[in-house]
């Protein structure tokens, strides 16, 4: 089980408090887990990735061990102790402003 903290506004729309705890596979990777987070909770489609490009919506970040996974292939393993369940998957809203 892959642990995902969401932030409030979508935890909120999902009807979710605290951590989710979604089972991803052998080898999950950035889509497969936002796949999961989608399917299980279709409210969520197009929150965290757009509609029609499948692509992270701009202000929009994935962190996982203290790491930026942003930017990364979407085809991209997601780190052992994630997998493992020691670390969460943390789906973020970007901060702007000035």
């Amino acid at each position: 089980m892959i642990r995902v903290v969401l932030p409030q506004h979508l935890r909120t729309l999902s009807g979710v408090q605290g951590e989710l705890q979604l089972d991803v596979g052998e080898q999950p990777t950035i889509d497969s887990v936002i796949d999961a987070i989608e399917s299980q909770y279709p409210m969520l489609h197009g929150t965290i990735r757009d509609h029609y490009t499948g692509k992270r919506r701009p202000m929009v970040r994935y962190y996982a061990c203290e790491e930026d996974l942003s930017h990364e292939p979407t085809d991209t393993p997601i780190p052992e102790a994630v997998v493992a369940g020691k670390e969460p998957f943390i789906v973020l809203g970007a901060m702007s402003g000035g």
